[in-house]
């Protein structure tokens, strides 16, 4: 689980079956590749990006359950370029290489 210095951390064994729930819920809608902990990354990094001081667990069940595929997907997307380039290690001949192959 990515996060690990967020303060609502110590209420993820709590808001485990919201998570389980979501997730299945995910899979139904065709996205079976979706986890707990991607769940859980994108609520740290997006809904609770500013953590409330006494915040109560069904405000953090709510948040988990009124989740839907389409915000989490477009924050998948933004996330997924924001990654480091695969290919920045390649020599342009390289590089060259892989994307036009030689027919043999």
């Amino acid at each position: 689980m990515e996060g690990t210095d967020h303060p609502y951390d110590s209420y993820f064994h709590v808001l485990t079956p919201a998570l389980v729930s979501k997730v299945e819920e995910f899979a139904v809608l065709g996205y079976g590749k979706v986890e707990k902990a991607d769940i859980w990354y994108y609520l740290t990094k997006k809904i609770w990006r500013n953590p409330k001081e006494g915040i109560r667990i069904y405000e953090l069940v709510s948040d988990v359950i009124s989740l839907n595929i389409g915000d989490y997907m477009n924050f998948s997307t933004v996330e997924a370029f924001k990654s480091p380039n695969i290919f920045a290690d390649l020599e342009s001949e390289e590089l060259q290489a892989l994307l036009n192959p030689k027919e043999q």
